[in-house]
């Protein structure tokens, strides 16, 4: 873990959180509007390279659904997990804002700094949490 990668999923939270929860949802939903072919259609030739069963092809596409998920979830639970180390008042502001999907220039206006100064107050926040999980307690 570096402080880049830090700062790259704390920019990324947001959508993660949400691609995980619209993954779920169409996870829940696996299967549904598949219909049976019936008469003419049903006796006629597939498609090279592709499965003539719909079902199968949904769960291959949902399995791959799963890896997505486990993956931003492991991002997620590993930011959440080192948050608690950010404890002056500036940087939690601003990282409650990053993680909120907020830009550097709405942080920055939103709190009356210039982007100039808000940009490295992130770097310290990734820098603090790359440390605080290099020191074993974390992560």
């Amino acid at each position: 873990m570096n402080e880049k990668q830090a700062k790259k999923w704390i920019r990324d939270y947001h959508w993660m959180m949400n691609t995980v929860k619209m993954l779920f949802d169409d996870v829940k939903n696996a299967g549904e509007g598949l219909v049976a072919q019936y008469g003419d259609e049903a006796g006629m030739p597939k498609a090279k390279g592709l499965t003539g069963d719909v079902v199968l092809s949904e769960v291959i596409r949902h399995g791959k659904h799963w890896d997505r998920i486990a993956d931003y979830e492991k991002k997620i639970q590993f930011i959440q997990q080192n948050i608690y180390v950010i404890t002056e008042e500036r940087e939690v502001e601003i990282l409650h804002w990053l993680l909120e999907g907020e830009s550097y220039a709405w942080i920055s206006r939103h709190m009356g700094l210039s982007q100039t100064h808000t940009k490295p107050i992130c770097s310290s926040i990734a820098s603090q949490i790359v440390r605080n999980v290099r020191n074993g307690r974390c992560g």
